[in-house]
């Protein structure tokens, strides 16, 4: 399955409990899109939040994290890895 990595803005002051219940908030509800999120990482002095999924799509990442509040501002496909 195609992994992504997605990109959110604005989320200044993110705490490691609060990145932990978006993340969790989009687990709960991943399986309606064939989505599987990895991990989330956030830098809460520039606002971003970073994660990684394998999904059927970028449109699928989209819409579970439209769905759970926190849209992604971009996503990008991940086609090579080491």
């Amino acid at each position: 399955m195609p992994k992504f990595m997605d990109v959110h803005h604005g989320m200044h002051g993110i705490t490691d409990e609060a990145l932990r219940a978006a993340h969790q908030a989009d687990l709960d509800i991943q399986d309606d899109e064939g989505v599987d999120f990895q991990r989330a990482w956030g830098d809460p002095d520039s606002g971003m939040v970073w994660c990684v999924s394998e999904a059927p799509s970028a449109d699928a990442v989209k819409r579970i994290h439209e769905r759970t509040g926190h849209p992604a501002t971009e996503v990008y496909p991940v086609p090579v890895e080491v």
